[in-house]
């Protein structure tokens, strides 16, 4: 009895229970980090062309292995939270001028306008125009980096503020701004025809900003006289399609609809 005494199986079943904890975070960890994912080029879906093979060797980057910072360079989740928090303190701050544009039905449409703070790689006069993600202006982190890089490079840039997405620009019709309406889209592009007649554009839009401009430029042939490329940033191609992805759980999924739902209910309630 006194032996049995001497040597409980209590201790080792705690020490088991730790162990088990200790696994399943680090399970949840590794999970997280997506640390088990293989590292490859991208994956390139071209048509062979003298632009194409321009691009390729322009950008060589394109081709390789795509190597991530360590520990949470796999998480699209942390990379997307750190720049989210670091952008905020070391973001550029680009100087431009706001544009207003009194649209047919009433509506107000405003662009803000960055000229080139160097001279064009080929001594020729481009300008961007730009169309920001969902909700999106001028004002947000992603949209000033790239325009601060594009301006030291010799780009003047047109950066579309999204009807009703800046806080401070009240609306003047019933109406915000849509996922196919290329309406102040095209009236910016006008005005920057009008305005620098011997400038080339490049059009380029991001996210929701992508379908914005894929249609613009397919509305009409009219509407890519001087463009030399339109540039598509993860565009979304199917709504329904993405609705059901947005549904699940998995990757957070839902959470980030959740985000996006909430984002866009503010917009409409500060206008209402």
């Amino acid at each position: 009895m006194s032996a049995m005494l001497e040597t409980p199986e209590l201790p080792a079943v705690f020490d088991g229970v730790k162990l088990a904890a200790v696994a399943a975070v680090l399970y949840v960890i590794v999970r997280c980090l997506n640390l088990k994912s293989p590292t490859a080029p991208p994956e390139l879906i071209y048509q062979d062309s003298d632009l194409a093979r321009f691009l390729l060797k322009s950008c060589p980057l394109l081709t390789k292995e795509y190597i991530p910072p360590l520990i949470w360079g796999k998480s699209g989740h942390i990379q997307t939270a750190l720049y989210g928090k670091m952008g905020r303190v070391r973001s550029p701050h680009p100087y431009g001028l706001r544009k207003y544009l009194t649209m047919p039905d009433g509506a107000t449409a405003t662009f803000d306008l960055f000229e080139p703070q160097s001279e064009h790689c080929t001594g020729e006069d481009v300008t961007m125009v730009i169309c920001p993600g969902i909700a999106n202006h001028s004002e947000k982190q992603y949209i000033r980096t790239f325009v601060d890089y594009a301006q030291k490079n010799g780009y003047r840039c047109a950066v579309l503020n999204h009807l009703g997405a800046l806080p401070n620009i009240e609306l003047t019709s019933a109406r915000m701004f849509t996922y196919g309406c290329t309406w102040e889209f095209s009236a910016m592009v006008n005005y920057i025809k009008k305005t620098y007649p011997q400038t080339q554009l490049v059009v380029v839009g991001f996210s929701l900003g992508g379908n914005i401009v894929c249609k613009y430029v397919g509305e009409s042939q009219a509407n890519q006289e001087r463009v030399l490329c339109c540039v598509s940033v993860c565009q979304g191609y199917s709504a329904l399609r993405a609705q059901e992805t947005f549904m699940q759980w998995d990757h957070c999924r839902r959470f980030y609809n959740f985000l996006m739902a909430d984002n866009m209910k503010k917009i409409i309630l500060s206008h209402r």
